[in-house]
């Protein structure tokens, strides 16, 4: 599966941004929810890892989110992820993350895409699950560029993002129990290459142009809408935008305007 290649891909990438950092450097608090550098990768690591056993060992997969409910609700997530790897940090914590990513996407590159596969919550296609963890590392990627002071350059493979926030339009409204708006409007994006991609009934006058790249930070709520030069036209759209939500779990609301943003250098 492609998907499987732009996850990894965008691993590498954020691999690459903090080769040179130092272990005390792990320890930076970004902005998103104060978590430091340590935290993001014990997540994404963490998740890599379920994503892999749901793959290739169900009951392995049962296992490690066994208590996951309990913890979430508990407020202590990071805490299990954390016990999970026994504090791994810093660097080391970065080679062995990379190491459990290079492994997942190999194994999710020659899988069925359409096998399903048991999670938290309803079970999903392999493309559904290897796309998600790709969506992951981008939208937690981004709290680590901006706190680093690095704007990130993008490439094509943001699109499985892009068609996550497209299918997840309904599902935004429906998790907040409110009733969907039809149709949806209508994208204009320009990829990072130049590229337009488009989506939605085209005679509709709900519309939203701009950048692949600011609709994937809303839909993945690293950005408030006001933060970026996306231009939302009409009532339906700008509902969507304001509230957009393409990851699952409980309504979350966006980061408030001018919260998340790239830090500038000292």
């Amino acid at each position: 599966m492609q998907q499987a290649l732009d996850f990894l891909a965008e691993t590498r990438a954020l691999g690459d941004l903090i080769a040179p950092l130092e272990d005390a450097d792990y320890l930076q608090k970004t902005g998103f929810k104060a978590w430091t550098i340590d935290m993001v990768l014990r997540h994404l690591h963490f998740w890599n890892k379920a994503a892999l056993y749901s793959l290739k060992d169900e009951a392995a997969f049962h296992t490690l989110v066994s208590d996951l409910m309990s913890a979430l609700k508990a407020g202590s997530l990071t805490e299990k992820e954390a016990a999970h790897f026994d504090g791994l940090s810093g660097k080391a914590l970065r080679q062995d993350w990379l190491q459990l990513a290079e492994e997942t996407a190999d194994a999710f590159a020659e899988a069925d895409p359409s096998q399903r596969l048991a999670w938290v919550g309803p079970s999903m296609s392999s493309r559904s699950s290897i796309t998600a963890r790709l969506m992951e590392t981008w939208a937690h990627g981004q709290e680590v560029y901006d706190q680093l002071g690095i704007v990130r350059q993008n490439e094509d493979r943001i699109r499985n993002i892009v068609v996550l926030g497209v299918n997840t339009y309904g599902w935004t409204f429906l998790n907040r129990k409110e009733d969907v708006p039809q149709p949806m409007p209508h994208l204009v994006l320009t990829a990072p290459s130049g590229k337009i991609w488009t989506y939605g009934d085209e005679s509709t006058a709900e519309r939203i142009d701009g950048t692949a790249e600011e609709f994937c930070q809303v839909v993945t709520q690293t950005r408030n809408i006001q933060d970026t030069n996306l231009n939302v036209q009409g009532s339906k759209a700008n509902a969507w935008m304001e509230k957009a939500q393409c990851f699952a779990g409980p309504p979350q609301d966006p980061p408030a305007p001018g919260t998340r943003k790239t830090r500038e250098k000292p």
